[in-house]
């Protein structure tokens, strides 16, 4: 029998949409885990191995609660507070998990929970755990998503305001039913057809939080942990074209009033790159390009992350805009 998740009109009121930072770090470090199915995400897998590589974070706390398939630990996507939490907001959620539910999670990781030292700690103290937990996990973010998230969240945003019109326009079921192959509604039921889970109201709470990811695909996933309201995340609509290279349609009318190099860099930077990078690719000095993106941070066109020794520039949602009007 198909799991099945009964709908009142109460629930139906309660369904909402939900961008999460926390799917996008369990979803994409699980693409990371199995290379067949991480080639939608190729050119970015390629840039983020080396880097997670070098932090050791392939066989950290991630690597024990995210594994290539099967269940991963509940509480590593707690509820999110409202449509668009930052990451920080997510991990003080997961800070605050009760003790008992993550000894049933751990719990439910199977057989490695006993042999494996971290799962271990976790059971046996796990609010110190959960303070390294979070910890990797910021690592984690800085390594593989910060400098992607502006062209990530673009994404998601655009996914959950296309579905919420559609609400508007031909109601809930409707949506529903067009969210992947595998659910399905049907008299006032959400079923999910050959999913691994056990997406039913006597797990979960009241309503259903629906969460568009950019690496769930090829599947949808499920949290369900009562009495919080039950999650599905789907794959994005969109993300076939996520990482496809953004024409700079404007360069030359950004270069009249940015001048030409930085209009320059900031087309370069359609890849985060390190200011020795955009040297090298760009012709120019090492210190004017450093100066450049600082005027650039300034303007809140670039942002800057950390990786290593190393920084890593990337473009805005803003610069993205006027680059590509």
């Amino acid at each position: 029998m198909e799991p099945g998740l009964s709908f009142s009109a109460g629930d139906l009121a309660q369904t909402r949409f939900a961008v999460s930072p926390m799917w996008e770090v369990v979803t994409s470090f699980r693409r990371l885990l199995d290379p067949a199915a991480a080639h939608l995400h190729r050119d970015w897998a390629a840039q983020v191995r080396p880097r997670l590589a070098r932090a050791g974070l392939g066989r950290g706390w991630l690597a024990e609660l995210v594994p290539a398939r099967g269940y991963l630990a509940d509480f590593l996507n707690p509820t999110p507070p409202g449509p668009f939490p930052e990451l920080p907001a997510e991990l003080r959620a997961i800070r605050a998990t009760p003790p008992g539910q993550v000894r049933t999670d751990v719990a439910a990781l199977g057989p490695r929970a006993a042999s494996s030292p971290r799962l271990r700690h976790l059971g046996e103290e796990p609010e110190a755990a959960l303070e390294k937990v979070a910890a990797e996990i910021e690592v984690y973010w800085e390594l593989a998503l910060a400098p992607y998230w502006a062209r990530i969240r673009q994404v998601l945003e655009a996914d959950v305001f296309h579905r919420a019109r559609q609400v508007a326009e031909h109601g809930s079921a409707s949506v529903l039913n067009e969210l992947h192959e595998s659910v399905r509604w049907d008299a006032d039921t959400l079923s999910l057809v050959k999913a691994q889970c056990g997406l039913t109201r006597e797990r979960a709470g009241a309503g259903l939080l629906l969460v568009p990811s950019a690496f769930a695909w090829p599947r949808v996933l499920t949290r369900a942990v009562a009495p919080d309201p039950p999650q599905l995340a789907y794959p994005a609509r969109g993300i076939g074209t996520l990482w496809e290279p953004r024409t700079a349609s404007s360069a030359e009318a950004v270069a009249a009033v940015l001048g030409r190099s930085r209009a320059l860099l900031l087309a370069e930077l359609d890849t985060p790159a390190s200011t020795t990078q955009l040297a090298r690719h760009c012709g120019l000095s090492a210190a004017g390009v450093s100066q450049h993106l600082t005027a650039l941070r300034n303007a809140g066109l670039v942002t800057a992350h950390r990786v290593g020794r190393s920084v890593l520039y990337a473009r805005t949602a803003i610069a993205d805009a006027l680059l590509t009007a």
